[in-house]
């Protein structure tokens, strides 16, 4: 795998980083058809957890089964595909080494009445990402939520001891509990603050959601008006995400969001393009969609990041 110039550069960012931590960024990097541009779209498959099989699968009952994930990011030509525990375990056997791995390390479930204090369960190890193959470990964190601290503190656990056996941190980073209001969880600076904390907590790459034009906090929302901040497109709300992950030193990819019309996909990616983000992770409007309209949206989404559409 000869590495291109942009790959190395992004590398460079990672300067605490051992060679085999880089070597995993670099698998991700270098996947499928955007391999080597910086740019990634990556398949992720928790809403099984989050929200209960019907409300996730019944819409494509193939998507029921782990191997239709592999096989479409597979087939997609995607960068990486990130599950939990059990659909990794599931066809880790039959897909070995076809495609980088995500192990996402915590969950939560519609099942729980916490609200103010959201919080998710530590369902993996660092070792099963090991046994399974993984180039990163996944970490969802609420920030606003009276659970965070608590969070940040296994996050901080689990990274470290993936960083040491050569394993990269992802990082989802969703603002809500607390005071945080429904409008004010993808409000500019709140979201804007949720990625910047992922930077900090050591993440190499960073999900968030798109942000909307709102400003939720007080405080924040005079330094924005002083310094007129650039917030009127979704573009320019990206490229002020990419500037709260270390002026664009940690990859930051966004949240395909709840499913939704085709244009609007494309049209969040060409925003993504366009503000300097590093690309998509998309789910629901992927895989809830007919193997068939999956693999025509996700082509459209690649060639969007190719600078082709």
């Amino acid at each position: 795998m000869k590495l291109t110039r942009r790959v190395k550069e992004i590398l460079s960012w990672y300067e605490s980083d051992n060679p085999g931590t880089k070597a995993n960024l670099a698998r991700i990097l270098m996947e499928g058809r955007l391999g080597g541009t910086g740019k990634l779209v990556i398949l992720p498959v928790d809403q099984g957890f989050e929200h209960g099989p019907a409300r996730s699968f019944a819409m494509n009952p193939a998507a029921y089964d782990p191997h239709y994930h592999y096989q479409l990011a597979i087939d997609a030509g995607l960068s990486a595909y990130a599950a939990p525990l059990g659909p990794l375990e599931a066809g880790a056997a039959t897909f070995a080494g076809s495609i980088p791995l995500i192990l996402k390390m915590n969950s939560a479930n519609s099942l729980s009445r916490l609200k103010e204090g959201a919080d998710q369960a530590v369902t993996a190890s660092v070792d099963d990402a090991l046994r399974l193959g993984c180039s990163a470990i996944g970490f969802t964190i609420y920030p606003g939520s009276d659970a965070m601290f608590g969070q940040y503190e296994e996050i901080r656990e689990l990274s470290r001891e993936a960083k040491s056996k050569g394993i990269a941190t992802v990082i989802w980073s969703y603002p809500r509990g607390g005071d945080i209001s429904k409008k004010g969880e993808l409000a500019l600076d709140v979201d804007a603050y949720a990625a910047h904390m992922a930077a900090l907590l050591g993440a190499h790459i960073i999900k968030v959601k798109l942000p909307t034009a709102d400003l939720e906090q007080d405080e924040a929302r005079k330094i924005y008006e002083k310094h007129n901040i650039p917030r009127e497109t979704l573009a320019e709300r990206v490229k002020h995400i990419t500037q709260a992950c270390f002026n664009g030193r940690r990859i930051v990819v966004f949240s395909g969001g709840a499913a939704k019309g085709e244009d609007a996909v494309y049209e969040d990616a060409r925003a993504i393009r366009d503000g300097g983000g590093n690309g998509s992770i998309i789910g629901r409007n992927a895989f809830q969609r007919s193997r068939e309209d999956a693999l025509a949206l996700l082509d459209k989404l690649v060639r969007i990041y190719q600078n082709k559409e």
